[in-house]
């Protein structure tokens, strides 16, 4: 993956894997595809041998580890040559009976800017993933220190509904406010439904985001997961990420 030139765009990808249970050499093809610069994954492999799997994704897509635990498989990865300047994984409230969630935050350094990224994957259930989304905003809030913020991840929800308009209120949705290709991620072989997304606070300025439809091979994206990888090209505005 080519480096991203200063005072250039740069491009996040945000992607439901699957735990990497479906084709590999697929998922690894998408991955590439894409160019990205920074990745937010959900569905990461969390259980056994784990590691193992995460470093063949890492080593067949190039990328390097900016936050990487274990527990409700987050991960947040770059492109060698983005500076990790801080990174933190945050349990949320553990609902009794559903799966525990968290958020994944990392402040990077891309085109000589700083922006701090976060992955999250919300709940199936309407109550948990409303009160989720708000914890994940005030943790996103207090991480980020004055950077500007981009939020990423599975939502579990569609457009208008309740959770969306939580994240919505604080974060503009990146595929509305500049779409490229594709919206709907889910299913990978029948999409109709627009549940992964991308959002920006001030001072991170959409340049695109959807699914890259033109960029990746359709066979593969079927192939290598249930969910559709979303792509965001972003530009953090002059005089911004000066918050630490």
């Amino acid at each position: 993956m080519e480096a991203t030139p200063a005072g250039t765009r740069f491009r996040l990808l945000t992607y439901n894997i699957r735990a990497m249970r479906d084709s590999r050499p697929a998922l690894y093809r998408v991955i590439r595809a894409c160019s990205p610069d920074v990745v937010c994954l959900q569905e990461a492999p969390r259980l056994l041998l784990w590691r193992l799997h995460r470093r063949a994704l890492q080593r067949a897509t190039g990328l390097v580890p900016a936050v990487d635990r274990r527990s409700c498989g987050l991960a947040v990865l770059v492109r060698p040559g983005v500076a990790v300047l801080d990174a933190r994984h945050t349990l949320l409230t553990r609902r009794r009976g559903l799966h525990r969630r968290a958020v994944s935050m990392a402040l990077v350094e891309v085109g000589g800017r700083s922006v701090t990224v976060a992955s999250t994957h919300l709940d199936l259930e309407e109550a948990a993933r409303c009160d989720h989304a708000r914890e994940v905003l005030e943790h996103l809030r207090r991480f980020a220190d004055g950077t500007p913020r981009v939020l990423a991840g599975d939502v579990n929800g569609t457009p208008g509904g309740a959770a969306w308009r939580i994240i919505t209120a604080e974060l503009a949705d990146a595929g509305a406010a500049a779409p490229l290709g594709e919206a709907a991620t889910f299913s990978a072989r029948r999409p109709r439904h627009r549940i992964d997304a991308v959002f920006c606070g001030p001072g991170a300025r959409v340049l695109a985001s959807g699914v890259p439809v033109d960029e990746v091979d359709r066979a593969d994206v079927e192939a290598a997961s249930d969910h559709r990888p979303v792509v965001a090209d972003l530009r953090p505005d002059p005089g911004t990420g000066t918050g630490r």
